[in-house]
């Protein structure tokens, strides 16, 4: 280091950013998980106490993408299924019916300019933006942004996901979401979400907090391992992740994939998702009337094509 070049700037008088307040702050963003769960389950995956920074996972890897977002996070609706994560279709189902007042009444309150659903599942997404459009207000969610930013970056993008249940859950979202020839595959790394009588052999949480000591993680090694195999054999260009409990990985998986010499983007959900929105934001544009249409539509079409 040139000692005499920090010399010189220690000498400079100290600057602080000036104070930006939330009102002058020009994003204004409703962050809603897609369910929370009783504080004493014993499944739980995330932070269900503390400062919303706390309770938002992998805060660390999306709080520059938030410095200038005035930002409220729900927990979500308490499951009415049980006590464990979301997984198969009839639990996301409950999930979305849950969700959909908690985006009504953000929408009320006139407090938000976008919302973003977080979770890899997106449950509700589209009649959350259903109901949004007749507040102006863009709605965005994790699978929906990545496979539209993975789609900008490469010619086909693979997803890595956790289990069985939630691969032929996102399966359908790459059919709804129309990216059935833009997605190469879905890979399945077999962590699955904790619930009851699945063993703790493979529990997300020890996974993470080893990798996070910089210790071996099993989690880790496998989406190397599908990533590469995505890459190699199924012709993926761009890697994005299924369920939020996968969304940690993307770090590990990007750098390790760089070390290897695969020059290839790792997207994320929650900062897809985040970025998306405020894009809407500086567009001044939402989801088209005539794709979600109001309940007493001034003008109608005679036909729909495909």
């Amino acid at each position: 280091m040139d000692d005499s070049v920090t010399a010189r700037e220690s000498d400079e008088p100290s600057r602080t950013k000036p104070t930006v307040t939330a009102e002058q702050k020009k994003y204004h963003f409703f962050l809603v998980n897609a369910f929370s769960l009783p504080k004493d389950s014993p499944y739980l995956h995330r932070p269900v106490e503390g400062p919303k920074e706390t309770r938002l996972m992998n805060y660390d890897n999306v709080k520059h993408l938030l410095e200038d977002v005035e930002w409220d996070l729900h927990p979500g609706a308490i499951a009415t299924y049980g006590d464990w994560p979301v997984e198969n279709r009839e639990e996301f189902c409950l999930a979305a019916a849950a969700r959909l007042p908690l985006v009504r009444q953000a929408c009320e309150s006139g407090k938000y300019n976008a919302i973003v659903l977080l979770g890899g599942g997106e449950p509700g997404f589209l009649e959350s933006r259903e109901i949004a459009r007749k507040f102006n207000i863009p709605v965005t969610a994790c699978a929906f942004a990545q496979m539209h930013i993975a789609s900008m970056l490469g010619n086909r993008f693979s997803v890595i996901d956790l289990s069985e249940l939630h691969n032929m859950y996102y399966y359908n979202l790459v059919v709804q979401h129309r990216f059935t020839e833009r997605c190469a595959s879905i890979r399945n790394i077999n962590f699955p979400l904790p619930r009851p009588g699945l063993s703790e052999e493979r529990s997300l949480r020890k996974e993470k907090s080893k990798a996070l000591r910089g210790e071996k993680s099993e989690m880790v090694e496998a989406a190397v391992e599908e990533a590469m195999a995505a890459i190699e054999e199924d012709g993926a260009e761009v890697i994005t992740f299924g369920c939020s409990a996968t969304f940690w990985l993307q770090p590990f998986l990007q750098q390790r994939l760089r070390a290897l010499g695969w020059e290839i983007p790792v997207l994320e959900g929650y900062s897809c998702a985040i970025e998306l929105a405020k894009l809407m934001v500086n567009l001044k544009v939402d989801a088209s009337g005539l794709t979600f249409p109001s309940d007493l539509s001034k003008k109608w079409r005679r036909k729909k094509t495909f």
